[in-house]
């Protein structure tokens, strides 16, 4: 769960100011969490203490109300709805990390994603975008190749994979759909050697930078086991006392395998 919210801390500064290069400065007086840490953590709380969902959301809204969210969500928090909307964005992915640690099977993994997704991206590509960001973590994180991920992404939910980078990079721009990117986010996994890389990659695409790094930080964490040791402590001194209690509960929980700091 770390992977992902260094991401969004990292392409918090690049959202609406998209670069197309993976050199940028990793973090600034102006990197900071957004809704993506705030609802990762939501999920992570839900999986722990269990609890409608739809409720953790929105005293999560009221907890931390000056983070930007989506404009549909954020009016369906505040009006204190629980029926979804029928999403198709990509809010449901970039969230759903932690359920690839809670979950002992590709089967649990599939219920757990849709279930977390659905109350409020109940669109068939919202639920996609969730499980097949899920089942990629859960993938990496047990040992699979990128090209068992790779094949098992491309045949389960019909994302192409084949693409590059630089295939995508120059006509790219700014996309909060799930099938418009989640795969672009995986192909910056698949594409990178290191954690940062995947980051660097996911940010230089010019795109919905914050998500698409969260997703690719998940993905890295998970298959990588390290991360840079700068990196994850500005982090960590962003988030405030009560997030960093989820995560260290949730890693301690689920016997997640601690990753090395380098």
């Amino acid at each position: 769960m770390i992977g992902a919210i260094i991401g969004d801390v990292v392409g918090s500064c690049f959202e609406h100011f998209p670069i197309k290069s993976t050199e940028f400065p990793l973090l600034s007086e102006d990197s900071r969490f957004t809704d993506d840490t705030v609802l990762t953590v939501a999920v992570a709380e839900w999986l722990l203490n269990g609890g409608p969902l739809a409720e953790i959301f929105h005293r999560c809204v009221e907890r931390y109300p000056y983070v930007i969210y989506g404009d549909t969500f954020i009016k369906w928090a505040f009006q204190r709805d629980t029926e979804p909307y029928n999403s198709w964005g990509n809010g449901s992915a970039m969230r759903v990390s932690p359920v690839a640690y809670a979950s002992d099977s590709l089967d649990d993994v599939l219920a757990l994603a849709k279930k977390s997704a659905e109350v409020t991206h109940n669109h068939q590509d919202g639920i996609r975008g969730a499980q097949a960001v899920a089942v990629a973590v859960y993938l990496a994180r047990t040992g699979a190749t990128r090209g068992e991920i790779k094949h098992e992404i491309t045949e389960r939910f019909s994302y192409d994979l084949n693409r590059t980078l630089d295939d995508i990079r120059p006509e790219y721009h700014f996309d909060v759909s799930c099938n418009g990117s989640v795969p672009e986010s995986m192909i910056a996994f698949l594409e990178s050697t290191c954690f940062e890389g995947a980051i660097r990659n996911a940010v230089s695409l010019g795109g919905d930078a914050d998500t698409q790094a969260c997703i690719a930080g998940a993905l890295a964490e998970a298959f990588y086991h390290e991360i840079p040791r700068e990196l994850h402590d500005g982090v960590f001194a962003l988030l405030d006392e009560s997030m960093r209690g989820v995560i260290d509960e949730f890693y301690s929980r689920f016997n997640l395998p601690p990753w090395k700091l380098v």
